[in-house]
């Protein structure tokens, strides 16, 4: 049964002061919320690899944030910004990212008004940019709302993955109220981002430093990677007053069998770097139950957690995913989700959590209430109260599941 949520409940004051408008100068030297059976206490980030768990299993989103806005100009003059969200042509992103004359995808479009049937042209005040040599037009497709479908077209034979590069911007958050700048080019990027196509950082993991990465991996703590795509969607406040008319939005994800196959072997407490990569794990059961039951995985979608009772257990789903995999002769499990995780979930895999301090009445909130047994306001209070720094650039906390 769905849970009937009123997302007024998850409201807390947020003053623009504590919103972290840039990133300190040492990523660890943030702050560490500690929760842990219901105690809270405090500590520097760079203490973290002396508080998991012996023969924890950490896990990490590797997802490379791409320099996905971009700045168009009509002849008339109007200035129209396109914001790259996922690609439709070709619809894989390392194929999309490696085309060389033409692509489209699917973008939020500001000014979307004054943009009518002409092709656009990349506004590039500097004529000796390197900007100015990609040939770069944008021609609208159609539209959704507020998205469309917009084909890039370029001249200088470079990869679309060096078009962006060369010609977009980082799209750091809105509520950061100011535009993106050459540090958010490092910054807002995690050191382990490996694969490209997110357009929001997994921002629990701003905060890792080789030094403490190097201090886990010495304290024989394992270490393993997914990769989901954080779209557009992590943006969007939930409007609805019923948490359960909120639509959330799929995001791909890819997770290979060395990290089922830990999974399943089990023994190791599982700490997941970022909502993302809790997303990404819970979505695993569902998965597999649907290999159990029709054969093969299917997206997660939103409110599957709730709707039944499932009788499987963690393993025995997790194996039938194993046992595709190896039917396919597949060594990665390709697939995507609209999981919403909200009080009233049951956790499967995830035992820690490490993730930053979310907006007021953000799905966010709702998965770390979850998390906490019901008992977020008693953190997000403490924080308030001790002068941490909130969203992407701000502190950070590490939970235990209740």
């Amino acid at each position: 049964m769905i849970p009937e949520i009123h997302i007024e409940d998850y409201n807390y004051p947020l003053d623009d002061a504590r919103i972290a408008k840039y990133p300190l100068e040492q990523r660890d030297q943030s702050k560490l919320l500690i929760y842990k059976k219901g105690a809270i206490s405090e500590t520097l980030f760079s203490d973290l690899p002396s508080l998991l768990p012996d023969n924890a299993l950490l896990v990490c989103n590797d997802t490379k944030v791409v320099p996905a806005r971009l700045h168009f100009q009509r002849h008339s003059g109007a200035h129209i910004e396109i914001f790259c969200l996922e690609p439709l042509d070709p619809a894989e992103y390392n194929l999309s990212f490696a085309a060389t004359e033409t692509c489209t995808w699917k973008c939020v479009i500001g000014n979307a008004k004054k943009w009518k049937d002409d092709t656009l042209e990349l506004y590039c005040p500097d004529k000796e940019a390197p900007a100015a040599s990609l040939g770069l037009q944008a021609r609208l497709l159609g539209r959704d709302g507020k998205t469309g479908s917009v084909c890039f077209s370029w001249t200088d034979g470079s990869p679309f993955s060096r078009v962006l590069e060369v010609a977009g911007t980082v799209p750091i958050p809105p509520y950061l109220n100011r535009e993106s700048e050459p540090l958010d080019t490092e910054r807002y990027q995690t050191l382990y981002a490996h694969i490209r196509g997110s357009v929001a950082a997994p921002t629990a993991g701003l905060h890792f430093t080789q030094k403490i990465l190097d201090a886990i991996r010495e304290r024989g703590i394992g270490m393993e990677t997914v990769c989901l795509h954080v779209g557009a969607g992590t943006f969007l406040p939930v409007k609805s007053s019923l948490v359960s008319e909120h639509p959330m939005h799929r995001e791909p994800f890819v997770v290979s069998r060395k990290l089922l196959e830990r999974l399943h072997e089990g023994g190791s407490p599982v700490v997941a770097i970022g909502t993302t990569s809790v997303r990404t794990l819970e979505s695993l059961y569902y998965m597999g139950v649907s290999c159990l039951e029709n054969g093969c995985p299917q997206d997660v979608e939103q409110w599957a957690p709730y709707m039944r009772e499932y009788p499987y257990s963690t393993q025995e789903a997790l194996g039938a995913l194993i046992h595709y995999l190896d039917s396919h002769k597949m060594d990665s499990l390709v697939a995507g989700t609209r999981i919403i995780i909200v009080p009233g979930f049951r956790f499967r895999i995830v035992e820690r959590l490490i993730t930053n301090f979310h907006q007021p009445e953000s799905t966010l909130i709702l998965l770390v209430s979850a998390f906490v047994g019901g008992d977020w306001r008693s953190i997000y209070d403490y924080a308030l109260e001790h002068g941490f720094r909130f969203l992407s650039y701000g502190d950070s906390s590490l939970l235990e599941r209740a």
